[in-house]
């Protein structure tokens, strides 16, 4: 039965009530306040969540089981581990980041518009904190279909076209996972309840783990799951979606798709595609690595020629992606554990690259690179900060990044010399391409649309300087988030044996 209180179930019902709110107000004002309090409730929560990791004497506060579809062997069942910790904190980080930034623009129908922002938050937290493989397909669900409704409503010029491919792209993916759900399901063993009433199979984390799957079974379906989760992260050649829906979105919701959203699928492979599927994760992890490093080396190349700011930073993502990507499948506990910690922080540093970047667009209305130029001459705070924040996304020492790249190729390097040094190709792209962006949108030829560009406000300052802090302090002490996931790598590891 589930607890009166625990912290998943504050994670998901706070935004999923606030946002229902949010629906029935009236004027924008109270929408974008009820919307930022409720953000940063949770993210109270989350860090009080921290502080009680010690599962012997917390239990009850880190899960929740409740009877759900009870014939079928579905509980409503949520937990939070150290993974799962790591990255509703990222959330709880993130939304208020993203909501203050939001605050400077004005919206159509902004009540709702801050609504299913928060909608949005509740899936994800919900996808984070899932122990049942039904709860966790609602909750993905939950997080995917708020954005369809934000980008399609709210996008750019094209938004009806890159939502239609995203749409396709996402439900796709979410098929087969829910094909290969079903079919992990049939295999699982009975489970008889308190009342004596015995259920022939279980949608239950354990049982999934331990359903009779022979190896060829999971051959086939480890590419039904692979296929869901490499859509979303995404993963060359799955990633086509994501330049589109990225530069056609408000960018409010570009940075929960890039800052968060992305880390949905990473998250799947950790939690339920490896521990599921062990005999196929050993025979195909080079078939992905091999995706991997294609995708950051073609990514990579093709953020160098954009002009848009939007798809430069799309494309940067996806080499960032297919590098943790790469990593985790190196099945060694140095990669795995790069991956971990990465996630958080090119979340951190990729939320910053876009809150500047909504304040160009806000301001300007230009996206491209080629009509920019001169901005530091007017705006020399946002200049600083965004240099710091950029620097940090190309994991410069001292920058939280580092810590995590650094492991994440040792892990290569460890798994083969030559897939490291392909990756390393895309470490020093990524320099080329953000630096060369960095001199032509801030310090370029003056360009007149720099004339009326002003420096940044009370909220700008403070979102950016809340991100450059966290850059700085994982930088110089990334132990909290390494102590944090450990035991998760271990558990990993322990499956694949």
């Amino acid at each position: 039965m589930g607890n009166y209180f625990s912290f998943p179930d504050l994670l998901i019902w706070l935004p999923l009530v606030a946002g229902i709110i949010c629906f029935l107000c009236r004027k924008e004002q109270s929408a974008k306040t009820i919307s930022i309090l409720a953000s940063l409730l949770v993210l109270g929560v989350s860090i009080a969540s921290l502080f009680h990791t010690d599962d012997k004497k917390y239990l009850h506060f880190n899960n929740a089981n409740y009877i759900w579809l009870k014939y079928i062997g579905a509980n409503y069942f949520i937990g939070i581990d150290g993974t799962g910790r790591l990255l509703t904190l990222l959330t709880a980080i993130g939304f208020p980041l993203v909501l203050m930034s939001a605050s400077r623009t004005k919206y159509v129908s902004a009540p709702s518009f801050y609504g299913l922002l928060l909608l949005t938050q509740a899936g994800l937290m919900g996808v984070f904190c899932s122990l049942d493989a039904l709860s966790f397909y609602f909750f993905w669900e939950l997080a995917l279909i708020p954005v369809y409704f934000l980008a399609s409503r709210w996008g750019g010029e094209k938004r009806i076209q890159a939502t239609f491919k995203f749409f396709v792209y996402t439900f796709t993916g979410s098929l087969l996972m829910l094909i290969g759900i079903i079919y992990v399901y049939l295999q699982t063993g009975s489970r008889t309840f308190e009342d004596g009433t015995v259920v022939a199979h279980s949608f239950s984390l354990s049982s999934f783990y331990n359903a009779a799957l022979s190896s060829k079974e999971q051959f086939g379906l480890f590419w039904l799951f692979f296929i869901a989760f490499a859509v979303k992260m995404p993963v060359f050649p799955f990633h086509t979606w994501q330049p589109d829906a990225y530069d056609q979105s408000p960018t409010p919701v570009t940075m929960v798709l890039s800052g968060i959203m992305v880390k949905m699928g990473l998250f799947g492979a950790i939690r339920w595609l490896i521990p599921m599927f062990p005999a196929a994760t050993l025979r195909f992890n080079e078939v992905v690595i091999i995706l991997c490093l294609i995708g950051i080396v073609y990514a990579s190349c093709l953020a160098m020629v954009q002009d848009n700011l939007k798809k430069l930073v799309a494309y940067s993502s996806i080499a960032h992606i297919g590098l943790m990507c790469a990593a985790l499948f190196t099945l060694n506990p140095v990669g795995i554990q790069g991956t971990m910690i990465q996630l958080f922080h090119h979340g951190i540093n990729i939320i910053g690259m876009w809150v500047v970047l909504n304040m160009i667009e806000r301001q300007t209305g230009i996206k491209q690179i080629s009509q920019l130029g001169g901005l530091a001459q007017k705006a020399p705070k946002l200049t600083i900060l965004f240099v710091i924040v950029a620097l940090a996304n190309i994991a410069l020492p001292l920058t939280n990044a580092f810590t995590g790249e650094l492991l994440m190729f040792t892990g290569l390097f460890q798994y083969n010399h030559w897939y490291a040094a392909i990756a390393g190709i895309g470490i020093i792209l990524s320099a080329v391409y953000t630096l060369n962006m960095i001199q032509k949108v801030f310090y370029g030829e003056w360009k007149p649309v720099s004339n009326f560009f002003p420096d940044l406000s009370i909220t700008e300052k403070l979102v950016l300087v809340i991100i450059v802090a966290l850059v700085f302090v994982f930088g110089v002490y990334p132990q909290p988030l390494i102590d944090l996931t450990k035991e998760s790598v271990n558990q990993l590891l322990m499956r694949l044996k």
